[in-house]
């Protein structure tokens, strides 16, 4: 367990061996990170996450070269960075030992992978019983696609999410899309840390450590939510709807005079005071359109009667006068304008790391959490490949600085 400091975050002296890469591993450690907990990303030498390299864009160094890529900036700020060859006996006896003083170990490499290298679930708690290990795979540890690959696009294809992202059929450029993030990765991640902290917390209260297994692909399905639970009810596959909502209408994208805009009605109140500002009172008492469901089953009819009346306005009206009646609405912005907004700006949705190789601060987005008495910590930027690897050895392992020497001449770290 790593030392605690004070104002460090609500999990500072939890101790983390991260041996993740790309996304949903180092998003679920980031968070923890973000929470104060000391994370050690273990990465090969001379190479690293394999998103060190995912760009451009890429940061630059001091002399103008390039560096990491704006992706790993993504994942993996307040962690540690120290670099192990896992091919050597003696680098895999280095992880032992971390793991034996650890609270949580995570990994995402392939099933069978860590069994190899003696760093599995069954051989690090003999050492620990009461460390928490958790590993991120596509498709789990058992099953019979377990031993295949998985990466977030073809989770989504396979998950059912493309099936629902994109235009209505018969529409121009209509077909399957993945969604603008790595969805399958980032709840993959969440998931993860949930359950870590969950796990965690069953330790605190006498138990023992466990092992957990998430895979992309069971994240993903879970997180299709109502689409799933509509189809187990109706027996109806759902399909891509485009802008709209399955659930819930008006709910979409609608043109105003000058530009579109989101109109997201959840309620049968609001649509009352959307007539009412629309002055089409009367569609509020219309059979068709009184009820939630009543609007879903007569969307075109209803889309009908109320698309030509917001074209006829120009889109300050809608939102200034719909937001006045609290019928909830937004402009449609792209991420500069989402972060200039005043709201964004003052819940400071922006940071900034400085790294002494780098010739600009890494700038990222800003944990959401806000804790009341220990807030969130800003430590340090995203790593440079191996730039903790003495201290942690030094820290943890208490190895003098000739075992160090030792180890790097024999290309161990």
């Amino acid at each position: 367990m790593a030392k605690a400091s004070q104002n460090a975050g609500p999990l500072a002296g939890l101790l983390v061996i991260d041996l993740t890469r790309v996304l949903a591993g180092p998003w679920a450690t980031q968070m923890l990170a973000d929470m104060g907990a000391e994370v050690i990303k273990i990465e090969r030498p001379g190479v690293g996450d394999d998103t060190r390299g995912w760009g451009p864009p890429f940061y630059r160094d001091v002399d103008g070269q390039p560096s990491d890529s704006g992706y790993y900036m993504a994942a993996n700020r307040n962690k540690k960075s120290i670099t192990v060859d896992l091919k050597s006996k003696t680098g895999r006896d280095l992880i032992q030992k971390l793991a034996a003083k650890a609270d949580i170990l995570i990994e995402n490499f392939k099933v069978g992978g860590m069994t190899r290298l003696g760093l599995d679930f069954e051989t690090l708690s003999a050492l620990n019983p009461k460390l928490v290990y958790c590993s991120i795979t596509g498709f789990g540890q058992t099953g019979p696609m377990k031993d295949l690959p998985g990466y977030d696009y073809m989770i989504q294809a396979m998950g059912g999410m493309m099936s629902i992202t994109g235009r209505v059929d018969g529409e121009p450029g209509a077909g399957p899309i993945r969604t603008g993030i790595a969805a399958s990765d980032l709840f993959t991640g969440f998931y993860a840390s949930s359950a870590i902290l969950a796990a965690l917390y069953h330790v605190q209260g006498g138990g023992k450590g466990q092992h957990i297994d998430l895979a992309l692909l069971d994240c993903q399905m879970a997180g299709l939510i109502n689409q799933v639970t509509n189809w187990m009810l109706d027996g109806q596959t759902p399909g891509r709807t485009g802008s709209t909502h399955p659930n819930l209408a008006p709910y979409g994208v609608f043109e105003a005079q000058d530009t579109s805009f989101v109109l997201a009605i959840g309620n049968d109140g609001q649509f009352g005071r959307f007539c009412a500002f629309a002055g089409r009172e009367e569609l509020a008492d219309d059979s068709r359109f009184r009820t939630n469901a009543d609007r879903v089953i007569n969307l075109s009819a209803l889309t009908a009667c109320i698309a030509p009346v917001i074209a006829s306005r120009p889109v300050d009206c809608w939102l200034e006068g719909l937001a006045a009646v609290d019928v909830p609405v937004g402009p449609i912005l792209d991420i500069p304008q989402a972060f200039a907004l005043p709201q964004s700006q003052s819940r400071e949705m922006t940071m900034a790391q400085a790294r002494a190789d780098l010739a600009q601060p890494v700038r990222t987005p800003a944990s959401p959490i806000n804790f009341s008495a220990t807030p969130v910590v800003n430590c340090n930027a995203p790593p440079k490949l191996g730039q903790d690897t003495a201290e942690v050895l030094s820290d943890h392992l208490e190895l003098s600085e000739i075992d160090i020497a030792r180890l790097r001449k024999n290309n161990v770290i």
